[in-house]
């Protein structure tokens, strides 16, 4: 077994992270307070903090101009995504929640980039499938049940442009992919780390960011 150089992360070094990434902007900061104070038994669904400004940095870095969101939320990754692209960039975001992603429709218009954002409220997969099957996506974040991970991944990777960016989050699922009798979300990402690694048509590494992060870029 290879020998891990991951430090771990305590509080003191989490903290210190935060401090030396871009800071959240006050839109995203209270958008973070409203989902802890209002919906505190699912503020864990929230993307994790430091995942607020890698987003916004992948956006940038891919020249991203239309991106699609599966799992919004109370919208905080769409957010954080929404800002960085250009004005004329376009964000799909999937949810099934009129109440969750409310929140998100207040923190979008207050950072005004409400007209970059298209919320669409039904099954995520029904979505997918509705979009134009050529490539033309060029960033997809994944953080939605992840029973569907492996379908959503279908869906996504032939609509993603050469190079674009698929990113997936809770690729650890809390730890859960190295046990030897999983839960049903923990079974179906391990199944979906599977199918991401024998994937041919994507280059694909895993991050140990927050609860892991799986970064892959369409060949061709």
């Amino acid at each position: 077994m290879a020998e891990s150089k991951s430090t771990p992360i305590t509080a003191e070094l989490y903290d210190y992270v935060l401090r030396h990434n871009p800071p959240l902007d006050p839109v995203l900061r209270e958008l973070v307070e409203v989902t802890h104070r209002s919906l505190p038994q699912q503020a864990g669904m929230q993307s994790a903090e430091e995942q607020a400004p890698l987003l916004a940095f992948l956006v940038r870095l891919v020249g991203a101009r239309h991106i699609v969101e599966v799992g919004t939320f109370t919208g905080f990754s769409a957010l954080a995504m929404a800002q960085a692209l250009p004005a004329d960039g376009r964000l799909i975001a999937c949810d099934v929640s009129e109440e969750w992603t409310a929140y998100g429709r207040k923190a979008w218009a207050k950072a005004g980039v409400e007209a970059r954002i298209d919320l669409r409220i039904a099954p995520a997969l029904d979505t997918l499938r509705a979009m134009p099957a050529e490539p033309h996506i060029d960033l997809a974040y994944l953080d939605a049940d992840k029973e569907n991970y492996i379908p959503y991944w279908e869906e996504l990777v032939p609509r993603m442009n050469p190079g674009g960016l698929i990113v997936a989050d809770n690729v650890f699922y809390h730890g859960a992919v190295t046990a030897s009798t999983p839960s049903t979300a923990g079974a179906a990402i391990q199944a979906f780390n599977d199918h991401v690694a024998a994937d041919v048509r994507m280059e694909a590494v895993m991050l140990t960011v927050a609860d892991g992060l799986t970064l892959a870029r369409r060949l061709g």
